[in-house]
């Protein structure tokens, strides 16, 4: 039985519904965000994130929360380094501090946005099983603790499957042939040195024949990689990830007369976890619905390898939020100039994805990105 109504109601907290809320809320309209997690404690968020000039910190300043963004910023995080299997550096580019796409730690992002909204605006533990629409542009959503709310407009901002896309749109994420097992090393400096040495202060490539390593220093001083393999998708499926040691083998079996250093950065790890990597249909979007839509990965869910899901959700967020201003009292207005605007963006840059998912993940991957920093990007880029 609905017990509670929300003139706006924004489904995932992530980084993409909370820059929604804030943008909002900087201009003057107030909306509730609801949550699966306890708390904005329950887990650590994970992962640096380089946020781009031209859409994450264009959020940001939406916002008003630029200068905060600043102090932030890992000093060092933009360095680059390309290495082969056998351990040699390819490209060793330093960060010079003159960048446009500044490292921050995903989880101080996110409690820079959290802490930026009133008290109350994020609904914990309410877990969004569907929606209905009720008419007039009105819909009710349904939660895991038997518990409803109406809303005059509902924004889908819950992540790759989404429970409020299926009002929008019958499309699902794929499988794009890439599985990831991440793996934490603690204390790298002092626990994991030679991890340490040979990944840097940045971001950290080495790619070999359909398979590779992608590794950053985070702000507390560990490593983060990700070992990446194109795979079947059943692959994951064959490792027990309860077995660390029978996990770790069976990853590294796939890395035989790999660099030691490069194979420590899953045989030394304190955590091993899987993901497949799935993505939705290049050129998603879908009709125009009344008090409804989507934005970050619900909308255009896309592999990571162009660096673009952070900045887009967060873009998405503050651009839905300010068509909303931008036409007070009337939604579908708001609604429509947002969308003409998300489509090309969001099909630009999962065209950008898989092409460089497949350049990384060709034959020539390793030769291809050396190209790509030290001539620049070309078409076959």
């Amino acid at each position: 039985m609905s017990n509670e109504h929300h003139p706006v109601a924004i489904i995932g907290g992530g980084l993409g519904g909370l820059t929604a809320a804030r943008v909002l809320h900087v201009n003057g309209i107030e909306a509730a965000v609801f949550d699966l997690e306890a708390g904005p404690q329950a887990r650590t968020q994970g992962g640096m994130l380089d946020i781009h000039e031209e859409n994450g910190q264009q959020a940001i300043r939406a916002a008003g929360l630029y200068d905060e963004f600043r102090k932030i910023i890992h000093d060092g995080g933009q360095a680059m380094r390309v290495v082969g299997p056998d351990g040699t550096v390819h490209v060793d580019m330093a960060d010079e501090g003159n960048g446009g796409r500044p490292e921050v730690d995903r989880g101080d992002l996110r409690d820079l946005l959290l802490n930026s909204l009133p008290d109350g605006t994020v609904h914990w533990r309410r877990k969004a099983t569907g929606a209905r629409p009720l008419g007039d542009g009105r819909h009710e959503v349904a939660f895991a603790d038997g518990s409803t709310l109406t809303t005059d407009l509902l924004v889908g901002a819950d992540g790759a499957w989404s429970r409020i896309r299926p009002l929008l749109s019958d499309a699902e994420p794929a499988y794009t042939g890439i599985s990831f097992v991440e793996t934490d090393l603690h204390e790298a400096d002092t626990r994991h040195p030679r991890g340490a040495a040979l990944v840097g202060g940045g971001f950290f490539i080495c790619l070999g024949d359909r398979r590779g390593f992608l590794a950053h220093r985070e702000t507390d001083g560990s490593l983060h990689a990700y070992t990446a393999l194109k795979v079947d998708e059943g692959w994951l499926d064959t490792i027990d990830f309860t077995d660390q040691a029978a996990a770790k083998a069976a990853v590294l079996a796939h890395f035989d007369g790999w660099d030691e250093g490069l194979r420590g950065l899953v045989a030394h790890a304190e955590t091993i976890t899987p993901r497949r990597i799935h993505a939705l249909p290049v050129g998603h979007r879908w009709e125009r619905t009344p008090g409804v839509t989507l934005l970050g990965d619900a909308a255009h869910l896309m592999s990571p390898f162009a660096g673009e899901g952070a900045n887009l959700a967060m873009y998405d967020g503050a651009e839905l939020a300010l068509a909303l201003a931008a036409h007070p009292g009337d939604t579908e207005a708001a609604l429509t100039a947002y969308e003409q605007a998300l489509f090309p963006r969001g099909e630009a840059s999962a065209v950008e994805s898989a092409g460089s998912l497949d350049t990384m993940f060709g034959e020539d991957g390793l030769e291809r990105m050396i190209g790509f920093f030290t001539s620049g990007p070309t078409e076959s880029a």
